[in-house]
């Protein structure tokens, strides 16, 4: 998986996206007729197990959606501290979406009826855990390849330690470190 970059993390980030804001929308509007006791309605419905999935598919469309918003910036950079941001946050936010996953398969278990709203949150939610797994490989791919260009996290070759000579925090300064042939 060396030669998996932008042209693979960016269309997934993309599509997560969307889905994880689709999946705010009906989990907030599930949860809102939920709460205020309206289950007979058509398009709410649900079992014991609806109300622990709705507060667990908000959470994770929510942390879902801002782990997206670090994905953007290590796009734009593409820099080894951007991917380790992007990385860490994407895993918390799939753990949270996998969470969901077994509760929505608990609730399809459970069975009873279940309204349309909720059917296609449940699904939502189980395709995610799958798209969210596989852009979380493709990031953490990342980790273990070389495809940022040196071995200091991207970032330019004066950075590095040892790069100058002296202290590279000092550099001109006098501080007599050693000089590189």
């Amino acid at each position: 998986m060396a030669g998996v970059g932008r042209n693979m993390v960016a269309p997934l980030l993309v599509l997560n996206l969307i889905m994880y804001i689709i999946v705010i929308g009906f989990a907030s509007w599930n949860l809102n007729h939920f709460i205020n006791g309206i289950t007979n309605r058509p398009g709410v419905g649900g079992n014991g197990a609806t109300f622990y999935f709705l507060v667990f598919a908000i959470l994770a469309g929510v942390v879902g959606a801002a782990s997206k918003l670090a994905g953007v910036h290590h796009v734009r950079t593409w820099r080894g501290d951007s991917l380790a941001t992007s990385a860490s946050s994407s895993l918390v936010a799939w753990a949270i979406t996998a969470l969901a996953f077994g509760l929505a398969c608990k609730e399809i278990h459970v069975g009873g009826y279940r309204g349309w709203r909720l059917r296609v949150l449940e699904a939502f939610v189980i395709i995610l855990a799958f798209t969210q797994l596989l852009y979380v490989l493709a990031l953490h791919s990342g980790l273990f390849g070389n495809q940022f260009g040196n071995n200091n996290g991207g970032y330019p070759a004066e950075h590095a330690y040892g790069a100058g000579v002296g202290d590279h925090h000092n550099k001109g300064m006098g501080t007599g470190g050693v000089a590189r042939v």
